[in-house]
């Protein structure tokens, strides 16, 4: 099974593309460094693969540039197939973000998603800070319906950075604990169709 995109090609996630991940770049910024990949050997690697594709209720795919460079991974997890609902998560090789590359994989995805895996409604959680994330999401048609309080990952984040002062309104302290705010978003099939057929309406 593959999913043809104008610049992009997905398809499901192998061992092979996950050792190839050792090759990526990291994020610059200390508030996206959760979503660098872990410095693994191929054993670990191996084990990380099996769990990411071991589960009936959990898909993985790997996104391919139109280079066949593999620029990310994205998968489906938390299925639920009588709810016919998801939640959705994605990752880039820091190398490939801002370049629409994203974008045009959320939106590739969920015309598969909705028209031949009939499902009926996608989630997904990010962090308010991540402001390129959320316009991607917002761009294809994700709703914020939530938003909450959660521990950040790095209890150790320097206070003093400029990328988190530039995102202190996203952040609470306290009693010497760090939380970020989450949001909580959403997009279902009425929606998605929606929005794409006001997209095919527009004049060319």
């Amino acid at each position: 099974m593959e999913i043809m995109g104008e610049r992009i090609r997905i398809a499901p996630l192998t061992l092979e593309d996950a050792y190839s991940m050792k090759n990526w770049g990291t994020h610059k910024n200390p508030l996206l460094s959760d979503y660098n990949l872990p410095s693994l050997n191929d054993e670990e690697i191996k084990e990380w693969y099996n769990y990411k594709t071991g589960s009936k209720n959990k898909k993985y795919y790997s996104v391919f540039n139109e280079e066949n460079r593999l620029i990310g991974y994205m998968g489906i997890k938390s299925i639920r197939r009588i709810f016919k609902d998801s939640v959705l998560g994605i990752a880039f090789d820091p190398n490939y973000v801002n370049q629409g590359y994203g974008t045009e994989t959320i939106i590739t995805f969920l015309d598969y998603y909705f028209n031949e895996m009939k499902m009926k409604k996608m989630f997904l959680e990010v962090a308010e800070f991540n402001k390129r994330a959320i316009r991607c999401y917002e761009k294809t048609g994700f709703k914020k319906i939530d938003r909450y309080l959660a521990k950040f990952f790095n209890q150790r984040i320097d206070l003093e950075n400029i990328y988190f002062i530039n995102e202190k309104s996203s952040f609470v302290i306290e009693e010497g604990k760090v939380y970020n705010y989450i949001y909580k978003m959403k997009i279902d099939s009425n929606t998605y169709k929606k929005a794409r057929e006001e997209v095919d309406e527009l004049p060319i």
